[in-house]
């Protein structure tokens, strides 16, 4: 008798490259189990495709406590688990604490709590692996989202962490973007600004996200290391 394989969750894979990375783990067969906030049409089309949602607020501590126990409530096991989530909110004069509160808990608190209560789901698994999706601003830093740079780097520093701490039995590691794919409403003046700030200047589109997970799965001898996705930004 074959056994199912244990899932991969995958956190906000609602849309944008959370939502590729899960469709092409299910054109492999690979069981996912996703989180949403917001119902999108990639939600449904995931669910459609058989993938589990599960809906969570990372907003809270009491949010990532509550998905937590109905991830627990649906499998006794995981092959992986993905942080995909993220809050991109604006700095707004005299909301700066909001804004602050509200991206540490969905980009560190999450992950943290979730990696906390959920690695034994992973022990049984062989290989397991822990994947933060960070963001290439952390390298550099940014003058005008302070708060979002600063947790995203905070996540950098949890995989650091969180590899020492469960190694050898799971690999822990992260993927470090720069832009990979415009928004519908970007206009030309935009996105050849964007263009322009990498060696590669192309905008890539999600795959290579996945391709960069595809590689942290399948690699047996990788763990505390950030993957840099940037086109080349780092050397223009």
């Amino acid at each position: 008798m074959t056994l199912t394989p244990a899932p991969i969750l995958i956190t906000g894979a609602g849309q944008r490259v959370g939502l590729h990375c899960a469709l092409r783990l299910l054109d492999e067969g690979q069981p996912v189990i996703f989180s949403y906030r917001s119902e999108r049409p990639g939600v449904q089309t995931l669910r459609e495709r058989g993938a589990i949602a599960l809906f969570a607020d990372f907003s809270c501590e009491a949010g990532i406590l509550a998905f937590i126990d109905a991830l627990k409530a649906h499998t006794p096991r995981l092959r992986a688990i993905i942080h995909n989530a993220s809050a991109w909110e604006a700095e707004t004069p005299g909301e700066e604490s909001h804004a602050f509160n509200n991206m540490f808990s969905v980009h560190m608190l999450a992950p943290y709590l979730i990696n906390l209560h959920c690695a034994h789901l992973l022990q049984g698994s062989l290989p397991a692996d822990i994947v933060h999706i960070s963001d290439d601003v952390t390298r550099k830093g940014s003058r005008q989202h302070i708060a979002y740079c600063a947790t995203k780097a905070g996540l950098d520093s949890l995989t650091l962490s969180f590899a020492a701490q469960l190694a050898p039995a799971i690999k822990v590691n992260g993927i470090a973007p720069a832009m990979v794919m415009f928004n519908d409403g970007d206009d030309a003046a935009y996105r050849a600004k964007v263009l322009a700030k990498a060696a590669l200047g192309i905008e890539p589109g999600a795959e290579v996200i996945y391709q960069s997970l595809r590689y942290l799965l399948d690699n047996p001898y990788v763990t505390g290391t950030t993957l840099t996705v940037n086109g080349g930004r780092h050397i223009k």
